[in-house]
């Protein structure tokens, strides 16, 4: 999908409406009516009518003119785009539909955007959606460099940004913002207690095979921190640029060391070529434990599960959880012929919190929109009395999960076993330990 197209959901369903189609805003309503004003007198009542609309936030979103549409910042054709990708834009669009298309009055657009992992370019989209397109909240960010700069953005402009697929814990830590929320999981939730737990079992000695950019740093640190805490040691890091096609020196690195354990702190494409490769070269937990410590199922997917059997690792969905998940799967498996991820869940659920927080308080205006979603539950299929906290963290159960091996498998996508839940509470990094300033104010 090209960078600025808008897709309009509700009614008989959604439509492609290129930049520059038919506007709403209060210059055409004052056309409108100097068109009808047949005297003087009556096109200065207009003036003062158009007036007093604007300056009304609620009058605003219910004449057309409020900033609620949806800006799913992705990547479309990168390292990152079966975890999220086209598969966001559909789980947002999913949410409006479900919502009923409109709020405050107004149809509710969701356009697309492809940030090409550039702060720079993800910055420039964001900051033209927000001024030019109405759009009230930005949601997806699989980056998390771009996310903490849209996130700043966002709060400068009074707007709604929530991070699904970015995953530093500087999101809700010292880059915290009152308009920024982080949904779906984070490198503490999902390194801290794997780390802890794979040292209690012995396996003591780490190398971290690290992306170098913001969320590969914060996922080797929190993994660290975890594995010095527990009495382990981390014997050495190697770090590859982002979207990397060549691992064998990275891992040639990580076999002289030693260790125990060898720690993938990446994601997406690199997380699957590590491990491709690292079969490839023999490493097995009889001389060292790969652990990848992000895996989405779009990435077993791709490895198979005779490449990827025994993975054991933490997710905040599996689509074959219960009832509810499976029916929602089902719905987005029809539209894209794939099962969803975390991302994909926690996109939908986001935005579907968000619009019934838009309504709520009857506004556009980011600050208010943002108290109301920290007042009111999140609770759906993706998380069950879910709670978003003072530092934009929304707190919800995670699972430890195991990769099933072939023969264990009874039909597509039965890829999961669910070895345990991880309490919200006891899963990510508590407010105590926040270095976010909300938190301390």
């Amino acid at each position: 999908m090209p960078d600025g197209e808008a897709l309009t959901s509700g009614g008989g369903g959604c439509r492609v409406k290129q930049n520059g189609g038919e506007s709403m805003g209060f210059d055409q309503v004052a056309i409108r009516m100097r068109a009808v004003a047949a005297t003087k007198a009556a096109r200065v009542a207009c003036l003062v009518v158009v007036c007093m609309l604007a300056a009304s936030p609620h009058a605003s979103a219910q004449s057309g003119g409020g900033a609620v549409n949806i800006g799913v910042l992705t990547d479309l054709s990168g390292l990152y785009k079966d975890l999220g990708g086209e598969g966001s834009v559909t789980a947002a669009q999913m949410a409006v539909e479900d919502f009923g298309g409109k709020v405050l009055g107004q149809d509710v657009r969701v356009i697309a955007g492809d940030h090409k992992h550039d702060v720079q370019k993800g910055s420039e989209i964001a900051n033209r959606w927000m001024k030019d397109e109405r759009v009230g909240m930005i949601v997806d960010l699989p980056n998390s460099a771009v996310a903490v700069a849209v996130q700043k953005l966002a709060a400068n402009l009074n707007r709604i940004s929530i991070t699904v697929s970015g995953g530093s814990t500087d999101l809700t830590g010292k880059a915290c913002a009152p308009t920024g929320f982080h949904w779906a999981y984070d490198t503490y939730s999902n390194a801290v207690a794997m780390a802890r737990a794979m040292v209690a079992f012995g396996l003591n000695s780490w190398f971290f095979i690290t992306a170098d950019y913001p969320f590969g740093h914060s996922l080797e640190r929190d993994a660290s921190e975890a594995v010095i805490a527990a009495g382990g040691r981390v014997l050495g890091r190697a770090r590859h640029p982002l979207n990397s096609a060549d691992f064998a020196q990275f891992l040639a690195e990580a076999q002289d060391s030693g260790a125990k354990v060898i720690a993938l702190a990446n994601a997406g494409g690199d997380t699957i070529k590590a491990i491709n490769q690292a079969a490839e070269i023999g490493i097995s937990p009889r001389s060292q434990t790969l652990v990848a410590l992000l895996v989405y199922i779009s990435d077993v997917h791709s490895l198979g599960l005779d490449t990827a059997k025994g993975m054991t690792f933490v997710d905040g969905f599996y689509w074959d959880l219960d009832d509810q998940t499976r029916a929602w799967a089902k719905r987005f498996h029809d539209r894209r012929a794939v099962m969803p991820t975390m991302t994909h869940a926690g996109v939908y659920s986001s935005t579907l919190h968000y619009l019934r927080a838009v309504n709520a308080s009857g506004t556009d205006d980011g600050k208010q929109i943002a108290a109301k979603m920290r007042e009111s539950k999140v609770d759906d299929f993706f998380a069950k009395g879910g709670a978003i906290r003072v530092d934009g963290r929304m707190v919800h159960d995670m699972y430890l999960v195991q990769v099933k091996r072939s023969e264990e498998s009874r039909y597509a996508w039965d890829y999961y076993r669910i070895l345990s839940t991880i309490p919200g509470d006891t899963a990510f990094r508590p407010l105590s330990e926040s270095q976010c300033p909300l938190v301390r104010n």
